[in-house]
């Protein structure tokens, strides 16, 4: 049983460190190097619930890193499960900030949507996390604590198999903490997840992806777009008019003549909005010429916005309007439905007085 977090706890959180903190920790009170891959190896694999339950320890050894760290450091004050499988968590940090967290279950996939920030300053009018700003970024341990907890969350016999930086917040805004934590997610010696399942999902900041071009970074790359023109993403999201999607595009091509690797753009589907026909031909110019794929989520309604889900009808016309163009375009199917499911949902409903 997890021990209820205390903002008066100091101890550093043990995800926080990096191997060669933990490296000198160890050494410094006279314990061999192999000690460090035995824990990794209990929190990462064996999906160990504290530091005593690591039973090959020396007991002196479980006392030292239970006075010293702290495993964990988030609450889990909701959990809501779908009827499709889906579950999502509700955190409480030691700060009093609130993140949300998702574990998707299709077929033989299990997917997790991980957060980088506590709330998110990009103002997507539609989206639920940005509705109160952005309060600060997660650090690399609190990104992977999501990532174990939700671990913890499968039968044993199951393993996680895909990652998407794609929960509350901007990740590019936060890019060394995401880094750090997906190259322990990626690690053979981690979590042992294929970069090419991990994605990392933005609103598009070119100077951030360009900068993940010049290093190569094996992810896959998902720009949020939901519009075709600067005209309306201006209205919908609200950055762009600091950045301008002939930016975005630029960069995206840099990354894909770096990397490789196909970029996905993701285009949310409201009602009125951006779900016209002359919209998805602007979308279709947009794209054709480029390697990539469009993922088109029609809207998840949140109670305090007024936007709504497209009707079937203009959900198809716009689909035939992007096959008949060539576009590689897939609709995703909506997850998590009877449950909090649109990011930043739970959180905000959590908020509320009485809740």
């Amino acid at each position: 049983m997890q021990t209820p977090l205390s903002s008066d706890d100091h101890r550093p959180h043990w995800l926080d460190q990096s191997p060669e903190q933990v490296q000198a920790w160890l050494a410094e009170r006279g314990y061999p190097s192999f000690r460090r891959k035995q824990i990794d190896g209990w929190l990462l694999s064996r999906r160990a619930e504290s530091f005593d339950s690591m039973s090959d320890l020396p007991q002196k050894l479980r006392a030292e890193l239970t006075e010293n760290f702290r495993l964990w450091t988030a609450d889990v004050v909701a959990h809501q499960k779908s009827s499709d499988g889906t579950e999502k968590l509700l955190f409480n940090l030691a700060d009093g900030g609130r993140i949300e967290c998702v574990l998707l279950r299709e077929g033989g996939r299990r997917s997790i949507c991980v957060s980088s920030q506590v709330g998110c300053a990009m103002g997507c009018v539609f989206c639920a996390s940005g509705l109160d700003g952005v309060d600060r970024n997660l650090s690399r341990g609190e990104i992977l604590e999501q990532m174990l907890r939700l671990q913890r969350l499968l039968p044993e016999e199951e393993r996680l198999s895909h990652i998407v930086m794609m929960g509350m917040g901007e990740p590019l805004a936060n890019l060394d903490s995401v880094l750090s934590a997906l190259q322990v997610a990626s690690d053979s010696q981690g979590l042992g997840i294929s970069p090419r399942r991990i994605t990392i999902s933005t609103v598009g900041i070119p100077a951030a992806i360009k900068r993940l071009a010049e290093h190569h970074t094996p992810y896959h790359l998902a720009i949020s777009l939901h519009a075709p023109s600067d005209q309306l993403r201006d209205q919908l999201v609200p950055v762009n008019r600091k950045i301008g999607i002939a930016a975005i595009m630029a960069a995206a091509d840099e990354y894909f003549q770096a990397t490789g690797r196909r970029i996905t753009f993701e285009y949310v589907l409201l009602a009125g909005l951006n779900d016209g026909p002359k919209h998805a031909e602007q979308l279709a110019g947009l794209l054709r010429g480029r390697v990539s794929m469009l993922n088109v989520i029609p809207y998840n309604p949140v109670d305090e916005l007024p936007y709504q889900t497209p009707s079937p009808i203009d959900i198809n016309v716009f689909r035939k309007i992007l096959l008949d163009a060539g576009i590689n375009v897939m609709f995703r199917q909506r997850k998590g439905d009877g449950i909090d499911a649109a990011c930043g949902q739970l959180r905000r409903n959590r908020m509320r007085p009485g809740a």
